[in-house]
C-alpha cells in the first residue's frame, strides 16, 4: 500500500513538472513587449518583466490534477495498462 501511493506521488510529482515546464513561456513578456521602453543596462534583452510564477503554479497544478485523474481513471478501468500499451506500440515480448 504504501509503495503504491509513493508510486503515484512520484508519477504525479514527474507530471506537474513536465506540465509545468510547458506552462513557463505562456505570457511571458519583455520590456519592449510590456511598452516599458529600451533594456535596463546590464539585463538580457530577453528577460521577462513578470515570471508570474505564483499563476502558473497553481494552473500547473491544476492541470496536472486533471490529467492524472484521468489517467489514474483509465489505469484502473482496463484501458490503460502495460499490455495494451505494449500492443499498441507494437513491442513484442
Amino acid at each position: 500500500m504504501i509503495s503504491q501511493i509513493g508510486s503515484l506521488l512520484a508519477i504525479y510529482f514527474v507530471l506537474w513538472w513536465v506540465v509545468l515546464f510547458m506552462a513557463l513561456p505562456f505570457g511571458v513578456r519583455n520590456r519592449a513587449e510590456a511598452g516599458q521602453g529600451d533594456e535596463i543596462d546590464g539585463t538580457d534583452p530577453g528577460a521577462p518583466v513578470a515570471a508570474l510564477m505564483v499563476r502558473k503554479a497553481l494552473w500547473t497544478t491544476l492541470i496536472s490534477a486533471v490529467i492524472f485523474a484521468v489517467a489514474l481513471y483509465a489505469y484502473r478501468a482496463g484501458w490503460l495498462g502495460v499490455d495494451r500499451l505494449v500492443k499498441l506500440m507494437g513491442i513484442p515480448l
